[in-house]
């Protein structure tokens, strides 16, 4: 075959073999599977993490019952104002789940807009654009899930309010997290 037309086939099967679910860090490359210690030694620390867990009943009202807990970890990884800010979802110290957030930021918590604080936002960049809150509550109410006779699954509703103080002379911002992401954000009087 002639080199014009090789170059672009081995192109073309070099990003074929990348995973669709890879991360970059550096020249090397994270994927679904991977060990939680095996990304901190890739791609460094995160600059915000998060843990919940579920409990998963099989057998449930039958005559022998088995409970399970899964143990979630959340990590979220800053590269910068020029690229996405990513979020890890590892089930059992397993790397689960992937996905890309907003644009990164320069310096942790020196990119917050008191204003446009969004539902949605995940926690993570929240963190990333104002810092850790000055005041932080946490409740939980627990779910079940009944998708199948004789199978349920508990999870933690997790519901929390941040507080920050922005400088204002009368308020301060209360924001409503559920689940890792900001649900509703209101203005307290000092």
């Amino acid at each position: 075959m002639p080199r014009s037309i090789l170059l672009p086939l081995a192109l073309l099967a070099l990003l074929a073999s990348v995973p669709a679910a890879a991360m970059r860090c550096g020249n090397r490359l994270v994927t679904d599977g991977a060990q939680d210690f095996q990304v901190r030694e890739r791609c460094g620390d995160p600059f915000w993490t998060d843990r919940y867990s579920d409990v998963v009943v099989i057998g449930r009202d039958g005559p022998l019952e088995s409970q399970r807990e899964v143990q979630y970890d959340v990590w979220y990884y800053n590269f910068g104002p020029r690229q996405l800010m990513r979020r890890l979802v590892f089930r059992d110290g397993l790397l689960a789940q992937e996905a890309t957030l907003g644009y990164g930021v320069e310096r942790i918590g020196e990119d917050c807009d008191p204003d446009r604080l969004l539902g949605g936002l995940s926690a993570g960049e929240l963190v990333a654009r104002c810092g850790e809150p000055a005041s932080r509550r946490s409740q939980r109410d627990t779910i079940v899930r009944r998708p199948l006779p004789g199978v349920e699954r508990w999870r933690d509703q997790r519901r929390e309010d941040w507080i920050y103080d922005f400088g204002d002379r009368h308020y301060v911002r209360m924001v409503h997290l559920v689940d890792g992401r900001v649900d509703t954000v209101e203005s307290l009087a000092r």
